[in-house]
């Protein structure tokens, strides 16, 4: 007699979080130092994953923060990071999979990117600067919204 098969339940595993990629950049130092005025700051970010082992579920997701700051025409600073990460999503179904990459794990990989930027940018001789939370169910339905849009 064949035994029942047991519906596995829906997981998602952090297998390892990684830089993959960082760079910083002030290019007008020491001459911003003596500015007064507060620079305006820009964060920009990106969202990618790609499928490494489907049948094990495994991805890679990539948080990419980019984060300028600048006196109108004359950059303050610049930083760069690419946050990864190693997931693995078991059990869950096909259609709830890209809300998983693009929601859950970003939301996961942002607090490590916030501590990097913020190394950086204090490492340069610059003050605290802390990247806000950000709305990664928003950013899906905004994505979802302009490829349905598209076609």
């Amino acid at each position: 007699m064949a035994e029942p098969q047991q519906e596995q339940a829906a997981a998602l595993n952090i297998e390892k979080v990684y830089i993959k990629d960082m760079s910083y950049e002030a290019p007008n130092t020491p001459q911003v130092f003596m500015e007064q005025r507060v620079p305006e700051v820009a964060v920009q970010l990106n969202i990618a994953h790609t499928a490494l082992d489907e049948k094990a579920g495994l991805y890679e997701v990539v948080l990419s923060v980019t984060t300028t700051a600048k006196f109108q025409d004359k950059n303050v600073f610049l930083v760069e990071v690419q946050q990864a990460g190693l997931f693995r999503a078991i059990g869950i179904p096909a259609k709830d999979l890209p809300m998983v990459l693009e929601i859950g794990c970003p939301n996961i990989l942002l607090p490590f990117a916030r501590e990097a930027i913020n190394d950086l940018v204090g490492k340069g001789g610059f003050p605290q600067l802390l990247i806000n939370p950000v709305n990664f169910d928003a950013l899906f339905q905004q994505k979802q919204a302009a490829s349905q849009t598209n076609h």
